[in-house]
């Protein structure tokens, strides 16, 4: 189904938010909805944004200032109150509004002046069809009436073609419309209650889907078994722990028995591994390897970045060589002399364990008896995914990590497929970092960074992007040049552009302190493991999730020192400022997470994906969760009643999405 339209610059646009086609189009969903519902001016207080109707009591005058044209006219309101409206950028108003006809007009008002910011403006009264008006995020080159008039032709020119496959007793059971007219009437709504079906019944279609396959996924995963089970010495293991650097906390030593118990199980481990930042996720995997190789197996650590994986790479091989297990190194940055060396040991069985980046799951990478398969950062990789990574072998145990953590209860309903473990508590010290929301020239800033400087001690400076197209988004290049002159030697960038040697060159004159600050965007976020770091500056904060933001302030104050993050940003949005000084006060990985659901509702909006979590089109993970419940047994009720033609139907559709996803897996040449 191809977009309807011939316009060069609105594909160009669409595509900017991955649209390419009417049905990308159609499931792209309004964020919010504009209501034009006329005010009652006794209610009035500062910002709020009103609605009024009336005639300008004379004409527009244009006052034009060094940087900017301001149109001011008078507006008198039908019950007789006159405002001063301020429209900032609109010439074109003094051409077009006279003091004969009577307008709708939509603004901001100032309690202070009596004045209102104008938003927009339209000739007589908002018609019933036009009370509700849909909001989207897309790209500035794309007018809002254009988008509009190509979702409205879209919806009609494919009339009838919309799938409506929601087994009818489901339909039923909930009250849902069918799917066409819930796409209708959630881009084009006439009445709240318009709203709130279109999108329940959006929501559940999303929900049942993503719980079937869940369930499908559950059931083939029980039917996956081994040849024998393997005993694994608990004395040897107990042996390792006890020799290791440091005491495991309670809930390592329970999630590490949940391992164990499962490699021994003829069932495949299916397991997510979740924990905050600092619960000590890596020492339980460089265990569970340990215990793989004592079964005489291979196992792998697959991270996102280089870096992550040289850092995983060095801490394993400290604690694993003095056991004769074997480690290896698998990244994108390694000669190809050095990658034929690793593949070979690897296939001849030289290596116990293989630690590296996508590389390790390359065609040309042959095991010769992998045993398990360990993710860090799961939830980059999809259901698909996850079990194309552990296809490497004949009987593969997988263990997912997260430092993402959300209640378990949540947690069983989202990762349906997996058994899930948790650690909350911190080995040793639990951290200390004090938190500070601050604007952009705010003297803290220059302050932290002295005071790091002062006391031989590293800081991280965050930015969201490399450069910026948006003023209001810092970038990694803006403060470098910003600080360079000031700090000179002192100061580094950092980015994923970069080569990877350079990148290693970097971190390693940052980590012996020659280089003590570190503009970098969000690769930083990935585990990288500074002790000495005492604070972390992230500019342009609102850009990022609170799950996120916790992640990167994880970074510093690992010695156990109190450590310091200053939350930085222009706040033009007050609601924005309110959202972060909620980590002023909590340190709450769970609490964290579950607030930042809350808050960012069912997609990523601002184009960089941040959490834990799958992301959405209209599901809300934690208001919805009881829809996640319901669908769950639905779900469990469709699989057990596959003589039934509607569920088989279902069910077959299910699985054929399921297998186009499969085939859209990248196969990291």
């Amino acid at each position: 189904m191809k977009l309807l339209t011939k316009s060069d610059k609105l594909i160009s646009g669409l595509k900017k938010i991955e649209i390419e086609d009417s049905i990308s189009l159609v499931n792209y969903l309004p964020y919010r909805y504009e209501e034009f519902f006329y005010d009652d001016e006794t209610s009035f207080y500062d910002k709020k944004r009103v609605v009024i109707k009336g005639k300008l009591n004379a004409s527009p005058r244009l006052v034009k200032t060094s940087s900017v044209d301001i149109t001011i006219f008078y507006f008198r309101s039908i019950k007789g109150n006159l405002y001063v409206v301020k429209a900032f950028n609109h010439r074109y108003l003094k051409n077009i509004l006279n003091t004969n006809d009577e307008y709708s007009l939509v603004g901001q008002y100032n309690e202070g002046r009596k004045e209102i910011t104008f938003i927009s403006i339209k000739k007589g009264d908002f018609e019933e069809k036009d009370r509700f008006k849909a909001v989207y995020h897309i790209p500035q080159t794309i007018s809002p009436s254009s988008y509009s008039s190509l979702l409205k032709r879209t919806l009609q020119g494919y009339k009838g073609l919309f799938v409506d496959i929601i087994p009818v007793f489901i339909k039923n059971k909930y009250h849902l419309m069918n799917h066409e007219e819930a796409l209708n009437k959630i881009h084009f709504p006439l009445s709240e209650k318009d709203i709130i079906y279109s999108k329940r019944t959006l929501k559940y279609e999303e929900c049942l889907e993503y719980c079937l396959k869940n369930r499908i996924i559950r059931e083939a995963n029980k039917k996956s078994v081994k040849k024998e089970s393997i005993e694994i010495s608990s004395y040897r293991i107990n042996d390792f722990i006890f020799n290791l650097p440091y005491s495991l906390t309670s809930d390592q030593e329970e999630v590490i028995r949940e391992i164990i118990r499962d490699m021994k199980s003829k069932a495949l481990m299916y397991r997510l591994l979740q924990g905050d930042v600092g619960t000590g996720k890596t020492l339980v995997a460089i265990i569970a390897l340990y215990a793989n190789s004592l079964r005489n197996k291979q196992g792998v650590l697959m991270v996102p970045t280089d870096s992550l994986a040289r850092q995983h790479f060095e801490n394993a091989k400290l604690l694993l060589e003095p056991y004769n297990v074997k480690v290896g190194l698998l990244v994108g940055s390694l000669s190809l002399k050095e990658k034929k060396s690793i593949k070979e040991k690897i296939k001849n069985k030289e290596l116990d364990v293989l630690i590296g980046t996508h590389a390790l799951f390359s065609k040309d990478v042959i095991y010769d008896n992998l045993g398990l398969a360990i993710i860090d950062e799961q939830h980059r990789f999809g259901v698909n995914q996850r079990n194309f990574l552990a296809s490497k072998g004949d009987e593969v145990d997988l263990l997912l990590m997260s430092a993402t953590p959300i209640p378990r209860t949540l947690a069983l309903s989202l990762y349906g497929d997996l058994d899930v473990s948790s650690l909350s508590s911190f080995p040793g010290k639990r951290r200390e970092v004090t938190t500070i929301v601050c604007e952009e020239d705010s003297p803290k800033i220059v302050g932290l960074i002295e005071f790091c400087l002062m006391n031989n001690k590293q800081v991280f400076i965050v930015c969201p992007k490399i450069e910026s197209t948006l003023k209001k988004t810092k970038s990694v290049e803006e403060i470098y040049e910003k600080y360079k002159d000031k700090y000179k030697d002192k100061i580094a960038y950092l980015h994923g552009k970069m080569g990877n040697n350079e990148k290693i060159e970097i971190l390693a004159r940052f980590k012996d302190g020659t280089c003590p600050i570190l503009i970098s965007t969000t690769v930083i976020e990935l585990g990288i493991d500074i002790k000495n770091a005492l604070g972390i500056i992230i500019f342009s904060a609102s850009s990022f999730g609170l799950a996120s933001l916790h992640q990167l302030r994880g970074r510093v104050g690992r010695d156990g020192q109190k450590a310091y993050c200053l939350l930085v940003d222009s706040f033009e949005d007050e609601q924005e400022k309110e959202k972060l000084k909620f980590l002023e006060t909590c340190s709450d990985g769970y609490e964290i997470s579950q607030k930042d659901m809350e808050m960012r509702g069912p997609g990523d909006f601002i184009g960089v994906k941040q959490s834990g979590f799958p992301t959405f089109s209209c599901l809300n993970i934690v208001s919805d969760f009881k829809m996640f419940e319901c669908a769950r047994d639905d779900s469990l009720y469709i699989c057990s009643h596959l003589d039934d033609n509607e569920c088989f139907r279902y069910y077959d559709y299910v699985v054929e999405r399921m297998k186009k996803d499969e085939e859209s897996i990248p196969l990291f040449d």
